[in-house]
């Protein structure tokens, strides 16, 4: 049975390039693949019409193009840029890859159209097609879907500013899934606390997500919480409390001279 893959994203993010690397791997293992670009669909039947309407017609014309395929192949890419929930809807796809590698594209009523995905199999953050499309292939050859975070079983927590999110919480954060395989990273809600602490709480969990993604999907939560500066417990309740102790380098990472360098308190 086909199976079709989205690849998602803003104009530039890299979208053409991770489709054309990913069909050739998938191709090189022996798998029939067909591939449509959209911008060669808007050129195929000369329909550059970039409004909602337009943007909408666009997404349901890519679904019946999977859909026609001959010969039936296994997997059918399509490259667009879907800003849209109704769009993502009407193509309906099996996997879905958000390249996200760029704050803004070039074009500014594109800008303003994209709504970032709430669900997606595969987020990327770094223009590195060679890699991700080792990586997706690995996982959809196998059906694997990503991991589903879990409320029932044993996590880490890890409560903090990350004002903003460094390689010392990375760091961190790798330690944390060591331990049970997934964690609960908690933002102290403290933007402008103590006349610093810049950055809002959904800024904040970009940064995160765009370091921990697509590498870590399904592993970890993000939580909003006060700001919390004082943690107590009674008698042993089943959890503990534990320092992790990195080297020099990892130690003098600071997130304040981090804001002071972009010239922010």
């Amino acid at each position: 049975m086909t199976q079709r893959i989205l690849i998602m994203g803003l104009p530039g993010a890299g979208k053409t390039t991770l489709a054309v690397r990913l069909k050739d791997l998938l191709t090189a293992q022996l798998h029939t693949v067909a591939w449509f670009n959209a911008d060669q669909v808007r050129q195929q039947f000369d329909d550059w019409d970039f409004s909602e309407s337009g943007r909408i017609r666009q997404s349901v014309r890519m679904r019946e193009l999977a859909d026609n395929c001959p010969n039936n192949p296994d997997y059918v890419i399509c490259d667009f840029v879907a800003p849209v929930p109704a769009m993502r809807h009407n193509f309906g796809a099996d996997w879905t890859v958000w390249v996200d590698t760029i704050e803004q594209s070039r074009y500014e009523d594109t800008n303003r159209a994209f709504v970032p995905p709430d669900h997606y199999d595969f987020r990327i953050t770094q223009q590195d097609a060679d890699h991700w499309a080792q990586y997706i292939a690995e996982h959809i050859t196998q059906n694997h879907r990503r991991p589903v975070f879990d409320w029932r079983r044993p996590t880490v927590q890890m409560l903090g500013r990350w004002q903003p999110w460094h390689a010392g919480h990375r760091a961190l954060f790798e330690r944390a899934i060591e331990k049970t395989g997934q964690v609960v990273i908690q933002i102290r809600d403290c933007q402008g606390w103590n006349d610093s602490n810049p950055f809002a709480a959904d800024q904040v969990k970009n940064f995160i997500r765009k370091d921990l993604d697509p590498l870590y999907q399904g592993q970890y939560e993000i939580m909003l919480v006060p700001n919390i500066v004082n943690i107590t417990y009674g008698r042993d309740v089943g959890y503990k409390i534990e320092q992790e102790v990195f080297d020099d380098a990892i130690h003098s990472i600071s997130a304040t001279k981090i804001r002071r360098d972009m010239g922010l308190k």
